[in-house]
């Protein structure tokens, strides 16, 4: 174990001091317990020795977003275009484990370099355990043996090398073994479209993206991920386009030595996509213009994408085209572009979906100008458990119509209560009473979700209406029953009696309940049609609900919630209290 010596000025925190040695020795400090270590403020005389690990063996601390002293906020480097656009493709690059846990930073590819340290074993005729390091000539010195150059030697190979040499003195009777010990840090310049530029420490063999990352990433509105170098004493050494990476895993290795630069060359030009599409990124493009065909390689859309949005300027001005997907693939695209993929083809088939008492499929594919009869045509019924004459229809436009004018209705209501004048602290202590029971009111009712029935048939007869997508044809069963609901005792299923009228089904229910509205009793029919008031003529299947009544002398909106609740009560087949 080393001990390392920092000099601490008083008023340091832990954190900026933990944050310190992460930059001073590239993030490869750990300290040996931080739970259990003891910190004190020190005049600027005094000195704290800390416990940290071997430099081969270390465990990378992340920031957090901590600034060291003198750094300033990104935020206030490199302020914001103002222009809304979507993420650079690839931009999730620099969200992954660059800075994991690492131990020796050295993998088989590594190629020796000045100063690394090789560990060398003897035994036999000759014993000997040297630990040598690589001088600034790529030599090591072995005594009896000699200088051996190794620089630039993979580490899978070193053992082989230093063998070979040392075989050529020591030919029989001597084993040896060659380990490389550590790798040999290196410092690399980073500069160019990125977050942080600067010097930042690694190991040779760590990749371009460990780099990037550790100065923040590549600018997200100013850099290029298709045109970064590494430069060598000024010359090109490599050139990368992340691209690659991102589409095909493919990344071109480079060992880095002490002084190299990565630099992150300017965007280049750039076509935004957006809409139906796998990739929704703004994207890079490696020439000034391009056609449609290159952005759907990268812009993936999905099959069902007919149509695509161009939108840019060009040197006539602004121009906006609407083109069908084949057209598109031959259209010319330059910097700036817009792309929005859409579905923008009609479905020429219906999906209509059969329910009730019938034989045969529950789902049919038909054309759109299909109308009910037709399809009614091929449905085989069993005319003794089916109701055929009171056949309705499930549509979700008149679901969603019913439910906009129940919320039509409740804003109206809300208006009305919340703008009612008071003349007197007595009747402002009621109209807040009448508020507190109307919201409450309109909460539970807005939940409430209409079945979008179209009655289609009435008298015997059903009408021949055209189809719609995700239509519900309900064919109902054959009844024997009377349904009793809402504002009764007992809410329940009766045997259908021929001589019975409401009454007599809303007394064998146990009778009104003390909210009920027993003046207009509401009939649903099997077909749908509605019918009010106790002389209305009931039919096997029938429906009978009792809707609560309004209190006249506590509610000044009796009309209003009045109408809401039949609109539900009609729209839903239910009652709402």
């Amino acid at each position: 174990m080393n001990f390392v010596t920092i000099k601490l000025k008083r008023g340091f925190s832990i954190a900026t001091l933990i944050a310190l040695m992460g930059a001073t020795f590239s993030s490869s400090l750990v300290l040996a317990n931080p739970l259990s270590t003891n910190f004190s403020l020190l005049d600027e005389s005094e000195t704290a020795q800390l416990n940290v690990e071997e430099p081969n063996q270390y465990a990378a601390q992340s920031r957090s977003g901590l600034l060291l002293p003198g750094e300033a906020d990104i935020k206030h480097l490199l302020p914001a275009s103002g222009e809304s656009l979507p993420p650079p493709y690839g931009a999730n690059l620099f969200a992954g484990g660059y800075e994991s846990e690492r131990f020796d930073g050295l993998n088989d590819d590594y190629l020796i370099a000045a100063g690394d340290k090789l560990s060398i074993w003897l035994w036999g005729a000759v014993n000997m355990a040297e630990v040598v390091t690589v001088d600034n000539q790529g030599n090591i010195f072995l005594p009896n043996v000699g200088p051996i150059y190794v620089a630039d030697t993979p580490a899978s190979k070193i053992n082989d090398v230093v063998t070979d040499r040392i075989r050529k003195i020591y030919k029989k009777n001597v084993s040896i073994y060659v380990n490389l010990l550590t790798a040999t840090p290196v410092t690399v310049y980073i500069s160019g479209a990125v977050i942080r530029p600067g010097q930042y420490a690694g190991v040779a063999s760590d990749s371009i993206l460990y780099f990037l990352k550790r100065a923040g990433g590549i600018d997200s509105e100013r850099g290029s991920y298709r045109n970064i170098q590494v430069l060598r004493q000024g010359e090109l050494l490599s050139e990368f386009d992340l691209y690659r990476f991102v589409q095909e895993g493919k990344l071109d290795h480079v060992n880095f030595k002490d002084g190299d630069t990565i630099f992150v060359n300017q965007q280049g030009p750039t076509i935004s996509v957006s809409g139906t599409v796998k990739n929704p990124f703004q994207f890079e493009i490696d020439q000034p213009l391009t056609n449609g065909a290159a952005l759907i390689e990268l812009a993936k859309p999905y099959a069902k994408v007919s149509h695509v949005g161009v939108i840019g300027t060009r040197e006539t001005g602004p121009f906006s085209r609407y083109l069908p997907m084949e057209a598109f693939k031959t259209f010319a695209l330059q910097d700036g572009d817009k792309l929005i993929f859409n579905d923008d083809l009609r479905a020429q088939m219906l999906d209509i979906e059969i329910s009730g008492s019938y034989l045969g499929p529950s789902y049919y594919a038909v054309n759109k100008q299909t109308r009910l009869h037709a399809l009614l045509a091929s449905i085989e019924v069993d005319p003794s458990l089916t109701d055929y004459p009171s056949i309705y229809i499930l549509r979700d436009s008149v679901a969603e119509r019913q439910k906009e004018m129940i919320e039509q209705s409740l804003q109206r209501l809300e208006r009305s209560v919340f703008t009612a004048p008071a003349s007197s602290d007595g009747e402002a202590a009621i109209r807040a009473r009448e508020a507190e029971m109307v919201m409450a009111f309109t909460e539970r009712a807005r939940k409430i979700e209409p079945l979008g029935r179209v009655i289609v048939s009435d008298n015997n007869q059903v009408a021949n209406i055209l189809l719609e997508q995700g239509d519900t044809v309900v064919i109902p069963a054959k009844s024997d029953l009377i349904q009793v609901g809402g504002e009764v005792v007992m809410p329940q299923a009766l045997v259908y009696n021929p001589n019975a009228n409401i009454k007599d089904y809303i007394a064998w229910s146990g009778g009104f309940t003390e909210r009920a509205n027993y003046e207009r009793p509401l009939i649903v029919k099997a077909n749908g049609m509605i019918a009010f008031g106790e002389n209305a003529k009931l039919q096997p299947g029938d429906q009978v609900l009792v809707l609560p009544r309004v209190d006249a002398k506590t509610m000044q909106t009796v009309k209003d919630i009045t109408q809401i609740i039949y609109q539900i009560a009609i729209a839903a087949n239910v009652v709402l209290d």
